[in-house]
Order: C-alpha cells, then structure tokens, then sequence
C-alpha cells in the first residue's frame, strides 16, 4: 500500500461568513492510500481547538509506513498500528481510518455502509450552521439557508435572546442550539433555557464548559430540552464520563480518529440510552460522505461542512432540500473532481 498526503486549504463562501471577523479559509490535510491500481481518499479537518495543525497531520502521517502491511483487508491490524503510533492526533488517524474504509470498500464494490452492516434507512435532515455574528448579518443568513429545515446556531456570547428572537422573526423551523462552553453563569442558563421553552429547541450543545460536571447535571434535571456533549467527549473512553451528565454526545470522524471508532462510539451510546448527533468539522465531501455512511443510527446530523466550501475537490453525498441523501458509490462513496 502507497500512503500519499498534502495540504489544501479550504475557502469559505462568503454568503455564509458574511461577518469580518470570521475566517475565510480552512486548513486541511488530504490522503490517499492505493493498492492493486485502487486508491482510497481521506482528510484531516483541523479546528482550532484540537490542536492539530497540517504540520502536526503531515509529521504524524510520515511516521506511517503501509508497505509492511500486505492486505488491506487487516483494517484493525493496520489501525492499531497507526493509533500506537502517538497518542491524540485524531484527525490525522481519521485521515488513514477514512482512506482505508475508502479503499477497502471499493475493492470489495460494497459501502461503508454495507461494511458495518447497517440498513440504508431513509433520507434523514442535517441542521445548518448559523455562526455568531451580527443580529443582521445573522438574520441574511438565515434567509440563505431557507430549504434546511432545521438550523444550527451557535450562541454564548451574550446576544443569546436576541440572535434567536431574530431567528423565530424570520423562521419557525427547529433550532439546535451550540454553545461550545460558552456559559458560565448557572443562573442565567436556567432564566435562558426557561425562555426557550417555547421556542422550539431541539437540543443544545455543551453549555457549560467540559469540566463542569455538577452544573450541566442540575440544568439537565431542570429542563426538558436535550443537553449534548461535544467538546467533552471525543472517543469511546470519554462517554463512561459524561454519560450520567448529558442527553447524548456528538460523535465526529475528526474528533474520534474516524469510522471504525465513530461506530463503535454509536454502539455504546446506544447500549447506554444516550441520544446520537452525528456531527462534522468544515470538511470537503471526502469527510461529509464518510461520516453519512453512519447516519442511520444517528438520532441527528450536523453535516452540512461541505456546504460552507467553494472549493471542494470531491463529489459525493448530497445534501438536497436539507436532506442528506448518501452516495451509492462503493467506500465511503466518492469521486474526486
């Protein structure tokens, strides 16, 4: 097996980043794994906050030598290989994980989806991210984002009423809510999360910030609405640790180092009876179509990264109506452009 990798950096439409301050390009690492004239894609999306970076991706990937593996088809093998190498490092191994599945999936001509035996299901929605911004610039883009049918908002700077009064001024559609850790104030969660009773809520996301395992427990007893952990779990060994605190938890190729530890993270959740929201980074369809092979037992999806691209070099899972209709193609179901 030849292991190939380079960087590529993502431009964000302006439609969607309408804010100044808001990035306009997003680094990523892309790979390819080939094997008897096959080649299976991957990539690494790197949000700040997992601390990787396309150095950090790129000195990781070059530590990993496929060539002392002769069959593909030893997927755990090789993965425990690449997980042994260093510790952390998550997309970078989802990179791998998701090249290989790739890979693995064409040689066989069967799905991701078919390879973790999971039923097609039908078409299922996937939220669209509104970023904080201005109250107008907020309320532009929800008006672009009209054929999704549930919007994701991300609050926790302070505006948090207003942003979803405009909102509900423009929109009745269900809303999710993320507030990436950004409350620190119990009593003003509880006097929020009272007003959004009627608002229409579908969840929200890691309120408070990861370490605050007593507060997020006391909101989750007061209210009705689902609490999602996102930053405070990553992959399967985190989920013994919130599971007595949230709702259910987001599950990310990036953050969990790719598909074969997504899936076992959707087993335990659900043995555990914690809600599924299966979510992404800003990611090219590579990621997007690997991550909607699982869909089906997600309760949510969150994969609308590829939406936010202008350059996106792969073809694959669409997203249509707000509806995520999954590739038929073999792998993780895409073609590069």
């Amino acid at each position: 097996m030849i292991l190939k990798y380079y960087p590529y950096t993502l431009q964000l439409k302006e439609v969607f980043t309408l804010s100044s301050n808001s990035r306009s390009t997003t680094p990523i690492v892309l790979t390819e794994i080939e094997h008897d004239g096959i080649t299976g894609y991957g990539e690494a999306s790197l949000p700040p906050y997992l601390g990787e970076t396309q150095e950090s991706v790129i000195k990781f990937l070059s530590k990993i030598n496929l060539n002392q593996f002769k069959d593909p088809f030893d997927l755990d093998e090789i993965l425990n290989y690449v997980d042994a190498i260093d510790e952390d490092n998550n997309a970078a191994k989802a990179s791998i994980d998701i090249a290989l599945h790739d890979l693995t999936g064409k040689m066989k001509n069967i799905s991701c989806r078919e390879m973790f035996n999971l039923k097609e299901g039908k078409s299922k929605l996937t939220s669209f991210t509104i970023g904080i911004d201005s109250i107008n610039n907020i309320k532009r883009k929800v008006e672009n984002a009209s054929e999704f049918k549930i919007l994701k908002v991300k609050l926790g700077r302070g505006d948090d009423k207003e942003i979803i009064s405009a909102i509900r001024e423009t929109t009745n559609v269900p809303i999710s809510i993320d507030v990436n850790q950004g409350w620190r104030d119990t009593n003003y969660a509880y006097e929020f999360t009272d007003w959004l009773t009627d608002k229409n809520i579908l969840f929200i996301e890691q309120p408070f910030p990861v370490d605050w395992f007593d507060e997020t427990a006391q909101l989750k007893e007061r209210i009705l609405i689902p609490i999602i952990a996102d930053e405070a779990v990553k992959t399967n060994k985190d989920i013994n640790n919130v599971k007595d605190y949230y709702s259910g938890i987001n599950i990310k190729l990036m953050k969990s180092g790719g598909l074969r530890e997504a899936y076992k993270m959707m087993i335990i959740a659900k043995q555990l009876g914690l809600k599924i929201l299966l979510g992404c980074m800003t990611e090219t369809s590579c990621g997007i179509s690997a991550a909607s092979q699982l869909s089906s037992p997600a309760d949510w999806l969150d994969l609308d990264g590829a939406l936010l691209i202008n350059n996106d070099i792969f073809e694959g899972t669409k997203i249509v109506n707000g509806e995520v209709v999954v590739s038929n193609l073999p792998g993780i179901g895409v073609n590069k452009i």
